[in-house]
């Protein structure tokens, strides 16, 4: 490849370099004109290029790109939280409208009239989402609605967004947003005329400061400020669920303290095979009154050899103090499994005689009393935690995570090293 770009005369290079089907990423590029959809929902990070999405898509289809649209769209919406974030991102900003590579003649900004005008007469009209009425009258043929996560109004600004959307003969509407957990945004990304795109802010990471990816990324990676914010991912707390996102959150910590006890605890799945439980593996520390979790090495659909020794090496790599290890259906045979790989762990049994709520509700008191740690972010064990309700999972599927987790709490603060203290859970 290399040397067949070398190989080009030097206009054409420069021509590969401004165009956007060339450079862009796929989650980039706008679904087909001709296909059936309405709302083109671009859901990312913050960084990942969702506005030079937006000003690419709206800039071809003003210039009629067949590559984007089967005709010109001769007029636009831009809608924004204010005017100043339309002016200031969607137009005037460094991936905005006339911060594009030069395709000719540029389009004109005139603040005054709140208006880009291209050379062929298509034009585009910009809104602030504080005044939803100032949509009523104009009508579009395609809008660009950027940021409706965080507009003070959202549905009423969006509403009276979609009545003027009545020209031509597929008027659509393109959302770039990092995704919050509103109506809207559920509302957008349940309806079958939506076209999604997700983006994380890695994915741009060509076009990022460094110190922006060691100072910010590294620091939120993986909690729920950084799914949301990085990865773009719609994060939401189970109205019944025992815990939330807020309390975990409040007491997450960099490292933990010098630890009194460590126990790897194991959640072995029923089962073997293809359609087997995950084995859930948790190592949780102690210091005084509290716990710290140190690490989720859950295994999905792994052997008993595999997660065996998956466990027995979490133990020796975190000197650990015990594997605590759930004997109900199989278990028996999950700890004799342990004992045989290696005999000199001690491994401690402990036993379900109550439901997984009644189980996992003390330890979820000791998260509200911030007594409960987490050293790190772990993404998956924390969607479970916040997702887990009266009747399980909202998927119906089996909580290892959690089950590990609650075992290895229980063993260390609530008295759970002796069998009957657990028994009485």
């Amino acid at each position: 490849m290399g040397a067949f770009l070398a190989s080009l005369p030097a206009p054409l290079l420069l021509a590969l370099e401004h165009d956007w089907l060339h450079r862009a990423r796929s989650d980039q590029l706008p679904p087909p004109w001709e296909a059936d959809w309405t709302t083109w929902a671009v859901i990312g990070g913050r960084g990942c290029g969702k506005t030079r999405t937006g000003a690419e898509w709206v800039d071809a289809l003003a210039r009629g790109d067949p590559a984007f649209t089967d005709a010109v769209v001769g007029r636009i919406a831009l809608v924004g939280e204010t005017f100043a974030d339309v002016r200031d991102v969607m137009i005037e900003g460094p991936s905005g409208l006339l911060g594009l590579s030069d395709r000719g003649a540029r389009p004109r900004w005139s603040p005054s009239r709140r208006r880009v005008e291209w050379a062929n007469g298509a034009v585009a009209m910009a809104f602030s989402a504080e005044e939803p009425d100032s949509l009523r009258g104009p009508q579009f043929g395609a809008a660009w609605s950027d940021e409706v996560a965080k507009w003070r109004r959202p549905e009423a600004a969006f509403d009276m967004l979609q009545f003027g959307l009545r020209l031509g003969a597929r008027p659509r509407n393109l959302v770039t947003t990092t995704p919050r957990p509103i109506p809207l945004i559920r509302r957008l990304l349940a309806d079958p005329r939506t076209v999604v795109s997700r983006a994380r802010t890695a994915d741009n990471v060509d076009n990022l400061a460094p110190a922006f990816l060691d100072a910010v990324v590294g620091r939120y990676a993986g909690t729920r400020l950084g799914r949301q914010e990085l990865d773009g991912e719609l994060i939401a707390d189970r109205p019944d669920a025992l815990w939330t996102r807020d309390a975990i959150e409040a007491t997450r910590l960099a490292a933990a303290p010098e630890l009194a006890r460590i126990v790897v605890a194991v959640d072995p799945p029923a089962s073997s095979g293809a359609r087997a439980d995950a084995c859930g593996l948790v190592a949780v520390g102690a210091a005084g009154a509290s716990a710290y979790v140190l690490e989720d090495a859950t295994l999905a659909r792994a052997s008993p050899q595999a997660w065996a020794a998956a466990a027995l090496a979490l133990y020796h790599r975190l000197q650990a103090d015990a594997l605590v290890v759930e004997v109900n259906q199989g278990g028996e045979m999950a700890a004799a499994v342990l004992a045989q790989c290696d005999p000199a762990v001690p491994v401690t049994s402990v036993r379900a005689t109550r439901g997984k709520y009644l189980r996992a509700e003390p330890v979820s008191l000791l998260y509200a009393q911030g007594r409960v740690h987490h050293v790190g972010a772990f993404p998956a064990l924390e969607d479970e935690l916040c997702d887990f309700g009266p009747d399980g999972l909202s998927t119906g599927a089996s909580p290892d995570r959690l089950d590990a987790l609650v075992w290895a709490v229980t063993h260390l603060l609530l008295g759970g090293r002796r069998e009957p203290r657990i028994r009485g859970l």
